[in-house]
């Protein structure tokens, strides 16, 4: 397809698609879905090679969230029978994270449910990176807290942190149909924040939530813009209780056009599958990893995921290796100073679509079964997936 080349040809520049390019990825068929995979694997592992990193997830504090999110289930009013707890200390935050680590993670997301921290809660989260980092050299640490406050992005760089995580989750024109707690320009404030504090940005989406190709080309374009060096593609995990708990118009094949998609438009940053690959692409995972280049190892915040060990054969049996403690992620234009859209990128390429996309296809019965609220691990007296 020349669609496929010459994407191929951009992503190796680090050349912006046009819009109009990156709708048709989502509109191929299923009987292209092999030549886009390859197509999209090829700018992978021109950057990132076979390599696979892990991070492993630490809900510091689960559910009695303030916020409306209707994708969460930790939002306000919550019924969906999740762990709820306040937050953990530093010990056992370290201890949970040491299972992760032990199974080959070299990032640790430490995540708190709530709209923000107070500075309180920065110094919290601060001794808890302290104990990680004390006990486990060569750790990346990501936090992710909600929404940041004027000079909490430094303390928290201050304190050992890496990086820091908040998502846009969806477009800025659907934004308020999916929460109205809090705005899109909020949630693209904190991004900037932390991009201006020096930390590495890590910002992504969530897809299946009844948005149209437009929506998911839209975000992935205000990403590409903020320029963070990860994002993670999240698919809806529809949990029981949740105002989009029917939601269910993903198939495997969708994510995979989906993950295309976000490498074609961001060919040169860690894309990591994120929350809802089990439930979405299911047998198709390894496919992806010719897609994304990072995942989630065991459990998310307050769901399952498959056994670390399966992940660990999974990435093994499609010809990939996990990525070593010692290796640098990104490439080495990001490592010394980022891309910041250069001259060279081609990034002021772009045009708009006027052509409305095919709705999503629907699942004929939706894979409930697959949908699993965590039990184990932080927050209870088991032992975490990991």
């Amino acid at each position: 397809m020349d669609l496929l080349n010459t994407l191929v040809d951009k992503g190796l520049r680090r050349e912006l698609p046009t819009r109009e390019e990156a709708l048709a990825v989502l509109a191929t068929s299923d009987d292209e879905l092999l030549d886009v995979v390859a197509a999209a694997g090829k700018v992978r592992r021109h950057w990132f090679g076979r390599r696979v990193k892990l991070n492993y997830l630490v809900n510091l504090k689960s559910g009695l969230c303030p916020e409306d999110c209707s994708y969460c289930s930790q939002r306000l009013g919550s019924s969906t029978g999740i762990l709820k707890y306040t937050w953990l200390k530093p010990d056992e935050a370290s201890k949970a994270a040491a299972a992760g680590l032990a199974g080959g993670a070299k990032r640790v997301c430490l995540v708190a449910s709530g709209r923000g921290p107070t500075d309180r809660d920065v110094d919290r989260v601060a001794g808890t990176i302290k104990a990680i980092k004390d006990q486990n050299e060569g750790v990346e640490v990501c936090a992710c807290l909600g929404l940041l406050s004027d000079g909490q992005a430094e303390r928290l760089r201050e304190a050992g942190a890496d990086a820091y995580n908040h998502n846009l989750n969806t477009s800025e024109s659907t934004y308020g149909d999916i929460t109205t707690t809090h705005t899109y320009a909020d949630r693209v404030d904190t991004v900037t924040k932390a991009h201006a504090a020096g930390l590495s940005a890590c910002s992504g989406l969530i897809a299946g939530m009844g948005e149209s190709d437009e929506d998911l080309v839209d975000v992935v374009y205000s990403l590409r813009e903020l320029d963070p060096d990860s994002v993670p593609v999240n698919f809806l995990i529809p949990v029981e209780g949740t105002p989009l708990a029917k939601e269910w118009h993903l198939t495997p094949q969708r994510c995979l056009r989906i993950l295309a998609m976000v490498r074609f438009v961001c060919p040169d940053v860690e894309v990591r599958i994120a929350g809802g690959r089990e439930v979405h692409l299911r047998t198709m995972q390894p496919l992806a990893l010719n897609l994304a280049n990072s995942i989630f190892l065991g459990d998310y915040l307050t769901t399952e995921g498959q056994a670390g060990q399966a992940d660990l054969d999974m990435i093994a049996d499609a010809g990939f290796e996990v990525e070593g403690a010692g290796e640098v992620t990104l490439p080495e234009h990001r490592v010394t100073g980022g891309c910041h859209e250069s001259a060279d990128c081609g990034s002021q390429g772009g045009g708009v679509c006027g052509t409305a996309a095919p709705a999503a296809p629907t699942v004929s019965e939706p894979r409930t079964d697959l949908v699993a609220v965590r039990r184990r691990g932080a927050g209870t007296d088991l032992a975490p997936n990991a």
